[in-house]
């Protein structure tokens, strides 16, 4: 039997172990980054559109309780005085909400209620871990300055360049060319304004990011001040508020069209007293409810009123209709005499 000769294994040299090591760690660093990069990107989160609309809202209705308060302060003044600085008002009390809000890294009250916060949208590397999408830095002192400036420097020089153009009436062709030229600019500057903040409206809608184009250009983004919490407004209080609107706005699309003399006589049949309304026509006016002391009668239900009172009536509608019986007026008639005919007309 022969036998086979078996050389025994070679051990492995010293070093090999840290070839192998040097040659697997750039991939071993390559896909720990990719990672922690994928672990660490930017969660795509949504922002209520609504709740971003309602926080300008509340804020242009804090600035309007401010402002109604400020002027009870000057009430004993001279009148017509705040109304010459009421852009400098405007701008001092906008000022006043960005030193207290924005500036100290705190949001405006109408943005504090819908629970949101201003976070800058440049810094893209997040830093730490990425659990919600709504992590990020605030805004830089840089974006905090430019956006006082325009917000309210802007706005301000804006109005009194507005306010000045027209008490100069530079848009009269009367003026000098040059004037006429820089009114022309304003106008297009203004309309170039207008259209460009109509399509950042349309992209907001779309996105649901950046309202204005002041945000849209410093890159100042509302996100969520805090991922568990609710609306400060609630739900009831919001119905409420817009069944009264849309009642309100009825009320004042109805009330002109109609008639207070027909809705008089409508209600007349369910009138009490109905003997002391008989007697009160022929005694008082029924324009000014006063004893007339130049009767005139109304033609042709003759019905007495003032000389002055159906007069103005007549003049200011030519339709007028008998405040008693919604009659048309067609002519007026002194209470003392017979003949003497004096048509509206």
């Amino acid at each position: 039997m022969s036998s086979t000769n078996l050389s025994p294994p070679q051990p492995p040299e010293e070093d090999a172990w840290i070839h192998t090591y040097h040659k697997l760690l750039p991939h071993w660093q390559s896909q720990s980054q990719s990672l922690s990069q994928s672990y660490q990107s930017t969660i795509p989160i949504s922002i209520s559109r609504v709740n971003q609309v309602d926080a300008a809202r509340l804020d242009v209705e804090m600035s309007a309780m401010l402002k109604e308060q400020l002027v009870k302060v000057f009430s004993l003044m001279k009148p017509g005085m705040l109304f010459q600085y009421e852009a400098e008002l405007d701008a001092f009390l906008e000022f006043l909400i960005w030193r207290f809000s924005i500036w100290v890294d705190k949001p405006t009250p109408g943005i504090a209620l819908m629970n949101l916060r201003y976070r800058d949208e440049r810094a893209v590397e997040p830093r730490g871990k990425v659990r919600t999408g709504l992590e990020g830095p605030g805004l830089t002192v840089a974006q905090k300055i430019w956006y006082c400036v325009a917000t309210v420097g802007g706005q301000y020089m804006w109005a009194r360049l507005q306010s000045f153009s027209a008490f100069r009436r530079w848009g009269d062709s009367e003026q000098r060319p040059l004037a006429r030229r820089a009114w022309m600019l304003i106008q297009r500057i203004e309309g170039l304004y207008k259209a460009a903040s109509f399509g950042n409206l349309l992209i907001f809608l779309y996105t649901g990011r950046f309202r204005n184009l002041i945000e849209r250009a410093l890159k100042a983004r509302l996100v969520y001040g805090s991922p568990n919490m609710n609306r400060a407004v609630s739900f009831e209080y919001m119905n409420r508020q817009l069944v009264w609107n849309e009642f309100s706005e009825m009320l004042l699309l109805l009330l002109p069209l109609l008639n207070s003399s027909s809705i008089r006589n409508l209600l007349s049949p369910f009138s009490k007293d109905k003997g002391s309304s008989s007697t009160e026509d022929d005694t008082a006016c029924p324009i000014c409810l006063a004893s007339p002391t130049i009767p005139f009668l109304a033609l042709p239900c003759q019905h007495r009123y003032c000389y002055y009172c159906l007069r103005t009536r007549c003049a200011a509608t030519p339709s007028f209709r008998c405040s008693r019986c919604s009659e048309p007026v067609t002519a007026m008639q002194r209470h003392s005499s017979v003949n003497n005919l004096d048509p509206k007309q």
